[in-house]
Parts: C-alpha cells; sequence; structure tokens
C-alpha cells in the first residue's frame, strides 16, 4: 500500500514538472524566431470601454511577415490563436487601464482599441512594444491602406 502511494506520488510529481518543461520549451519555440513581445488581448469588445478587467488573456505576439501571430500564454497549443493581418488592423484608440483592468493588466500597459476585419478588439502592450507596433503598420508596402489614430 505504501508503495503504491509512493510510485503514484512520483508519477504525479513526474507529469507536473515535464508539462511545465513543455509549456517552458513552447515558449522558447515562439520567441526563438524573434519579433515577439508580450500583449494582453481582449476579443469582440463593445463600443464603450469595460474597464471591469474582465476578457482578457495573457499572450505572446509574434510578428510574421504582414501578420501578427498571437499565441496564449498558457496553452500548450504550437499554434498561434489569432492571426491578425496588417492591412485588416485598423487602430481606433489608445488609453491607459482603468478600474480592475489595471490588476489584470502588465504594470506598465497601455490599451490600444482596434478593429480588424470587423471585429473590435483590445490590445495591451508596454510603450515601447506600442511604438514598435505602430511603426509595422504605418511600414506597410505602398498601395496597402494603413489607419492609425
Amino acid at each position: 500500500m505504501l508503495l503504491a502511494l509512493l510510485v503514484s506520488g512520483l508519477v504525479v510529481v513526474a507529469l507536473v514538472v515535464i508539462g511545465l518543461f513543455v509549456f517552458g520549451l513552447r515558449r522558447r519555440l515562439i520567441q526563438r524566431s524573434g519579433g515577439t513581445f508580450d500583449c494582453s488581448l481582449r476579443w469582440g469588445v463593445a463600443d464603450e470601454p469595460d474597464v471591469s478587467g474582465k476578457g482578457w488573456v495573457y499572450g505572446v505576439a509574434r510578428y510574421s511577415g504582414d501578420r501578427i501571430d498571437w499565441f496564449r500564454v498558457f496553452s500548450y497549443s504550437p499554434r498561434p490563436r489569432r492571426l491578425l493581418e496588417r492591412s485588416s488592423i485598423e487602430v481606433i484608440a489608445r488609453r491607459a487601464p482603468e478600474g480592475e483592468e489595471e490588476l489584470a493588466l502588465l504594470s506598465d500597459a497601455v490599451v490600444l482599441g482596434c478593429v480588424h476585419r470587423g471585429t473590435r478588439l483590445e490590445l495591451a502592450m508596454s510603450d515601447d512594444a506600442l511604438t514598435g507596433f505602430l511603426a509595422w503598420l504605418e511600414a506597410a508596402p505602398p498601395g496597402q491602406r494603413v489607419n492609425v489614430a
């Protein structure tokens, strides 16, 4: 009985360690190709800002040509959860986090209101990441429309 408990305990510990290792390896593989930044996302928001802090998902965004691949941080999936094409992103607002949002986001985050193919979304990132994101949007090839507020 004691041996069975000890073995099952070791199996559980081993599974937790393997899970954490795979979790860290995934993040490392996402960031390996470069051009990544921490970016929280809230998809399908209302017209007025919701400062309750609900709906935010912490993630990592990666520049990939003319699109951004957005990955959830707390996931094992090797595929991006959202793909945001540069030509379809329209920036409509910029603001500081308010109310309970400040607790749901990183401390230095700036919230960017956007529309992507008719869907309203919000991205929260640091000032440095925001500067890079806006520069990436404005660096669209000639002939593509860019809407930055």
